[in-house]
């Protein structure tokens, strides 16, 4: 048997290189805690709701820690915070009336129990008044007390009217209503009987506590995170997750503040956002973005009020209908510049589409400078040219996300020509119905992914320059001998699709939370949903993946998560360079999965003891493979030094990394 100071010898000598990673299948969260909204003190602890969500701040040694949905929250979208000294519990209380004590000790419990409710007369919380053990809600109904420190709901008081707030006093219990007065009852009568609570008078507005002091020191506080929690467009470039918030379209004005937010390595950059004293259009609505690839310092964004180039994360220009080729919808109107579509081509030109005009549609502003117009008959008037995507023959892709014309469209830099697709057959004949184009994307096979409100569509390599087009609706075999097949998601309003290293799809939907189809596409890998997993809403709104980690983010109606697939890009070349695995050494107390890395697409993987004997096989998804550091026989392997085998497709083989185990 090998000791394990000879292992740790031997580890010594190896060349590894560090990755940092989380485990696969765990989640983050990424919530702005931007917007200080209530501080609530308990002691030395300061508890902060801000943008809401929580953090809590300590005195003592001036650390931060912040709660989310992964580290025990029950619930996203806080309302409101009430810290009760008596229980010494924080009440958390969500705007879907979920309710989580939080205590000193970071220990969360749930009170679920009014969030599962049905009532007709609403939920509405008001207020939340302490006294004792106790929290008074004063509600919509009347009133709610819960005893917080032993988590439940004690009674409720329903009083037939809206109560703004709650006051014990004495050996009375007093309810303040702005439209019925001010009512009390006495503590020892039956309170949910409402003929003894009586009229005592006209409202009487609270005595709110002066914070101005805890407030302005929160403001000095600076948890990592983002600004806002909208991420309506992502792109992972280079190493960085470029978001933008989103919030409109030609039906739908959202009124998000225009924002870009870049992550790397977990430091937020937040673009220059205080700039409509500059441009003179309201800085709102940012629906797309793109960065130079001839100098990753300059960003393109645009929305619902024209083209923004951004410096070093600072405006350096912005282009509406005065000093471009753009045109306004109503003439002079900055604010209605609709530019809600744009990519760079690998040379550096800019490519846009000018919405709802018919005086120009695609443009290109070139490396140089110079303003072309490509005007497009097809195009003219069509009120939501949107997400572009330059595939890998060099084609153009712009969707017309509209009910009144759903259509997608292919544009031919080279030859100045545009193909046309605006009547949707799936390959059984059908003519499909469909309201809304959401996305378009390319798989490894040059095949294009459209996401539609009737579920995703396939437009073949082939069928592209096709005179009569047929789009593929996935069919998945049901395979209980009838040999009959389901159409892949269908009737499931996509909204977003991105592709991983290993060929598989994620697919974000509208209230149906994600799913991860497989490379063949016949297999549901998994359907993320706020019901079995960490994701902060069901209605997803963009996803981006980090070929390099496998991370994959999800732009949520409630914010940004992540989720660790382990699935990296396939690399070319494997070696003891780039090829790698973690973690490594495999200590005793770990007993999770090892992740090889830097691997060619399918490869043939072996694992094998030092020795030559075989412990595990398969194939490599991606770039990757994963490994649960067991035998062929489902033991853990014993302590020892592993050898990472592999082989391609030409043939070429051998050992590209060591793993050593330690038990």
């Amino acid at each position: 048997m090998i000791k394990k100071s000879t292992i740790l010898t031997i580890m010594g000598l190896i060349i590894t290189i560090a990755l940092q990673a989380s485990t696969i299948g765990t989640w983050k969260n990424y919530m702005a805690y931007y917007d200080v909204q209530d501080v609530q003190q308990a002691g030395k602890q300061l508890y902060v709701l801000a943008s809401n969500d929580l953090y809590v701040y300590n005195e003592n040694d001036q650390s931060i820690q912040t709660y989310d949905k992964t580290n025990g929250l029950s619930d996203t979208e806080i309302q409101t915070i009430s810290y009760n000294k008596s229980a010494k519990r924080l009440i958390i209380l969500y705007t879907n009336y979920n309710i989580d004590l939080l205590d000193t000790n970071g220990d969360i419990t749930n009170i679920a129990a009014y969030h599962k409710a049905t009532l007709t007369t609403g939920k509405t919380v008001n207020h939340i008044d302490n006294y004792g053990k106790y929290a008074y809600l004063s509600t919509a109904f009347g009133v709610m007390k819960i005893n917080v420190a032993n988590a439940e709901i004690s009674e409720t008081y329903n009083l037939g009217f809206n109560v703004n707030w709650t006051q014990v006093s004495g050996n009375y219990i007093y309810a303040y209503s702005s439209q019925q007065g001010q009512y009390r009852a006495l503590n020892t009568s039956n309170l949910q009987d409402k003929s003894n609570w009586i009229r005592v008078g006209e409202y009487v507005a609270p005595t709110e506590e002066n914070k101005d002091s805890l407030i302005s020191f929160a403001n000095t506080l600076t948890p990592s995170g983002p600004k806002y929690n909208y991420f309506g467009f992502m792109k992972f470039y280079n190493g960085k997750l470029y978001t933008c918030g989103g919030g409109y379209n030609i039906i739908q004005d959202l009124m998000r503040p225009g924002c870009i937010q870049v992550m790397d390595n977990a430091t937020w950059s937040i673009y220059e956002d205080d700039i409509e004293a500059k441009t003179g259009a309201s800085y709102i609505d940012i629906v797309s973005l793109d960065i130079n690839p001839t100098s990753n310092n300059k960003v393109m964004a645009s929305g619902r009020t024209g083209l923004y180039e951004f410096t070093n994360c600072k405006l350096s220009n912005y282009y509406s209908y005065d000093n471009s080729l753009l045109n306004s919808v109503f003439q002079t109107n900055k604010d209605y510049t609709l530019v809600q579509g744009l990519a760079y081509d690998k040379t550096g030109n800019l490519w846009l589409a000018n919405s709802m005009t018919d005086k120009q549609n695609l443009i290109e502003l070139t490396v140089l400078g110079e303003w072309i117009s490509f005007k497009k008959n097809e195009l003219n008037a069509l009120p939501n040219l949107a997400h572009f995507y330059i595939d890998s023959r060099n084609l153009l892709w712009i969707a017309n996300d509209n009910w009144q014309k759903p259509s997608i469209y292919a544009y031919q830099p080279s030859s100045d020509g545009i193909n046309s697709y605006t009547s949707f057959i799936n390959e059984d004949g059908t003519q499909l119905e469909l309201t809304n184009i959401r996305s378009i994307t390319e798989d490894k096979d040059n095949n294009m992914w459209f996401g539609t409100n009737i579920g995703p569509l396939v437009l073949t390599a082939k069928e592209i320059t096709s005179s009569n087009p047929v789009f593929e609706q996935i069919k998945v075999p049901r395979n209980d001998g009838t040999n009959l097949a389901d159409y892949l998601l269908a009737g499931i309003d996509i909204t977003c699709i991105a592709i991983d290293g290993g060929g598989r799809k994620w697919i974000g939907t509208n209230g149906n939370g994600v799913y991860l189809i497989s490379e063949d596409n016949y297999t549901q890998e998994a359907h993320f949903t706020t019901n079995n997993s960490y994701l902060l809403s069901d209605y997803i709104e963009s996803i981006a993946i980090n070929s390099t980690n496998g991370e994959v983010f999800i732009g949520t109606t409630k914010g940004l998560c992540s989720y660790n697939s382990g699935i990296t890009a396939p690399t070319s070349t494997m070696n003891t360079d780039n090829t790698y695995a973690y973690p490594n050494p495999v200590k005793p107390e770990y007993t999770g999965n090892i992740t090889i890395v830097g691997l060619n697409y399918d490869a043939d993987v072996k694992i094998v003891t030092s020795n030559g004997t075989l412990v595990a096989q398969g194939r490599s998804t991606g770039g990757t493979f994963i490994w649960n550091g067991k035998d062929l026989n489902g033991k853990r392997v014993a302590s020892g030094i592993y050898m990472v085998e592999v082989a391609t497709s030409e043939g070429d083989s051998g050992t590209v990394c060591k793993i050593a185990v330690i038990n």
